[in-house]
């Protein structure tokens, strides 16, 4: 099936164009459906599972490697963005501090910490007396 390019208009190459991407989608997806249904006979005739033959990822960590750590700060201004506390500080948490008024316990997300909130406050409050001993020792 020859056609000569040359003679059709840019709107008939156009439908020429969409047509032959259509065909080109239905082939791709009887193809893939072809090669399933082969793999599945496959799997079935050898009494074997796609799991077996192909183990997911995400079961038991492999020796060495380091496991994921939960977020545990939030932005306030897009929730998808989240913070596991390590590493460098993402853009959005160093811009959030720059605020007035807000701290890295306000962006926590509930639940992320480990201490409780009596202890939290208790040593905020024995560093805060400290700073301020401090700041009069030097006064002085």
């Amino acid at each position: 099936m020859a056609i000569n390019l040359d003679s059709l208009s840019p709107a008939e190459l156009q439908a020429l164009i969409k047509n032959a991407e259509a065909q080109m989608e239905s082939s791709r997806k009887n193809q893939i459906q072809e090669v399933r249904t082969k793999i599945e006979a496959l799997l079935k005739s050898s009494r074997l599972s796609i799991d077996e033959v192909y183990p997911r990822r995400g079961g038991k960590a492999a020796k060495g490697t380091k496991a994921a750590v939960a977020p545990k700060y939030r932005n306030p201004a897009n929730a998808t963005q989240t913070w596991s506390g390590r590493g460098k500080r993402p853009l959005w948490f160093v811009d959030a501090l720059k605020k007035r008024g807000v701290t890295a316990e306000s962006l926590l997300i509930e639940g992320a910490t480990k201490k409780a909130p009596a202890k939290a406050a208790k040593k905020a409050a024995r560093k805060t007396a400290k700073k301020a001993s401090a700041r009069k020792a030097a006064k002085k």
